[in-house]
């Protein structure tokens, strides 16, 4: 805090600095403070330098600021009768005839400037220099228009900050200029404490929207501030309404509620706090409403007193909020339902199993987890099944999205998957009629996905495969992993008649093939071949007999017990 106080003070003596500087230059070009602060911007610009460094170099104006003259007696009478600080200004003109400031011809003996000036100290100075706060504070401006249209300028309060060698006096102040014959009277007061307070709670009515009336039960006499005329929709040429004229601006529907505060009031006499409608030119408002009864000696009402705050905003707010609240909660019961048949429908179609799959030739591990996240349930999926020739089909892949969506597609494909590979097709031809059948059957939805689909051969220890926009498998021999490298096609649902070529990997007793889905290798802040290199190293560390351990070594090692997508593994050892 207090760094933050100095480094408003040192920002303040700054703008006092330049402020000067702009009034001295614009007296000893004879130029306007507005074009002065302009040139003292420029010379900044060109020279590189600070503009308040430039504002120190300025030195005062060379022709002489006090110019005796002699004060019409009219003027000093004038000035005399002013019970405020006044003085009497001429202008000064440029060659084009533009006022660009004004002399102060006098000063009256009541004169007093924030920084302390007083009529000796003003008369015959020029206005500006003499003042330099007329320039920021836009004073200058308006005492040029009040000479100029003849109409007076009035300005209170007036948040004034004067500066005089280089120092800053700030004050509120009350302010009033008129021309006068040939010149300019302007006078000015210092607002005092009371004045202040009071200035300062018309602000705060203002600000929080607040109006206090008072109604003379007795007289009939009706005291209003502007607020309460806002809030009730009248000009403020209108008569305030009367208590008995209150109910016809209500809301029907809180017509109950101001009659109970009338009741409140002038039967039992107590202080009420409630809050109505009233139907406003613009439309309804809310209020809150504080009223109280003041009693004579006998305890009988003689004025009420109210105090009201315009809360429409806060009640709209509140309502914004609750309409937000309804469709989050909504969502989120939705959400929570469709999580619960996502994870019913993945539940029935790949419950979590351990184990080994024993096949002709091989011993098959195989690892479904799902997300932490109820959102980012996927549609990660595995097939492992020995057809009817002996060759065993090996899938992996992956439905597009999350939630229900992508569950239905998984299961669409993966059924879909199981038929067909019964027709003894070749894996590329397996993923041709894939792409047909998700394309086909989800119109007018985007549905796609990716696979890796192939056979293994006991006969030859081949795996015959094709990839469907999935990542290749991981071949780990002797140890040693790789990334098998081969042509990728299109996703599946991406595009109507897709190809799919074929792969053939040659595999030997021993060897492991790792498939997996993107949840393993994907982290936030890594990208995919960042993961799959991650992978590869991890394969030569878990490189072992038992497949199931292998899934367990790699999880641990990639933190896929806790990813934020789906995760699926298949390792796959040759016997």
């Amino acid at each position: 805090m207090r760094d933050k106080l100095a480094e408003l003070r040192r920002h303040m003596r700054n703008e006092a600095i330049i402020d000067e500087a702009t009034a001295r230059l614009a007296t000893g070009l004879g130029i306007r403070p507005a074009e002065a602060a302009e040139r003292l911007a420029r010379m900044a610009k060109q020279s590189g330098l600070d503009p308040v460094d430039v504002a120190k170099g300025v030195e005062r104006p060379l022709e002489p600021e006090v110019v005796a003259a002699e004060v019409p007696h009219w003027v000093r009478g004038m000035l005399e009768a002013a019970h405020a600080s006044a003085f009497y200004l001429t202008p000064i003109c440029d060659e084009a005839g533009r006022v660009v400031d004004f002399r102060i011809v006098a000063a009256n003996r009541h004169a007093r400037t924030p920084a302390g000036l007083g009529e000796h100290e003003l008369a015959g100075r020029r206005l500006i220099t003499a003042s330099p706060g007329v320039a920021s504070s836009g004073l200058l401006d308006d005492y040029i228009h009040a000479y100029e249209s003849g109409e007076p300028v009035q300005r209170v309060p007036l948040e004034f900050v004067e500066v005089v060698d280089q120092r800053i006096w700030p004050a509120t102040l009350s302010v009033r200029a008129a021309r006068v014959e040939a010149g300019l009277l302007v006078t000015w007061r210092t607002l005092d404490d009371e004045e202040l307070l009071v200035t300062g709670w018309e602000r705060a009515q203002r600000l929080a929207e607040l109006g206090w009336g008072e109604w003379n039960l007795a007289t009939e006499h009706i005291l209003w501030t502007s607020g309460m005329y806002e809030m009730f929709g009248r000009n403020r040429d209108d008569a305030p309404l009367s208590l008995e004229e209150i109910s016809s601006m209500v809301v029907p529907d809180d017509l109950p509620v101001v009659d109970d505060m009338m009741r409140s009031l002038l039967e039992y006499r107590e202080a009420v706090e409630t809050a109505f409608r009233v139907q406003h030119r613009y439309g309804v408002r809310h209020l809150s409403v504080f009223s109280e009864p003041i009693l004579d000696g006998d305890g009988v009402p003689v004025k009420v007193r109210c105090l009201a705050q315009d809360v429409t905003r806060t009640r709209r707010r509140e309502r914004a909020l609750a309409v937000a609240h309804e469709q989050a909660t909504l969502q989120r019961r939705r959400a929570e339902e469709e999580h619960g048949v996502t994870v019913r429908l993945q539940d029935t179609i790949m419950p979590l199993r351990r184990g080994l799959v024993h096949t002709p030739g091989l011993a098959v591990g195989v690892r479904y987890l799902p997300a932490e996240q109820l959102a980012r349930l996927g549609g990660d999926w595995f097939k492992s099944r020995v057809l009817p020739d002996g060759r065993t089909l090996l899938a992996i892949g992956d439905a597009m999205g999350h939630g229900l969506t992508a569950a239905s597609l998984m299961l669409q494909t993966r059924s879909g998957l199981a038929g067909l590979a019964y027709t003894a097709a070749p894996a590329g031809q397996l993923a041709t009629w894939l792409n047909d059948l998700i394309l086909h059957s989800n119109e007018g939805i985007t549905a796609t996905g990716t696979a890796i689909i192939g056979h293994f051969d006991p006969a030859d220890r081949t795996f015959s495969w094709t990839s469907a926009g999935h990542p290749g498998p991981i071949l780990v021999r002797e140890g040693r992993g790789r990334l098998i490298e081969a042509p990728t096609g299109m996703m599946l649902g991406a595009l109507d008649s897709a190809e799919y070529g074929m792969s053939v990997t040659r595999l030997e007793p021993g060897d492991l093939l790792v498939l997996y889905t993107d949840g393993v290798v994907e982290r936030r802040g890594r990208d995919l071949d960042s993961g799959l290199e991650a992978l590869v190293q991890a394969s030569h560390f878990c490189a072992g007999d038992d497949p199931e351990e292998m899934i367990d070594c790699l999880l641990e090692r990639l933190g896929g017990g806790s990813s934020e997508d789906d995760v699926c593994l298949m390792a796959v050892r040759v016997l």
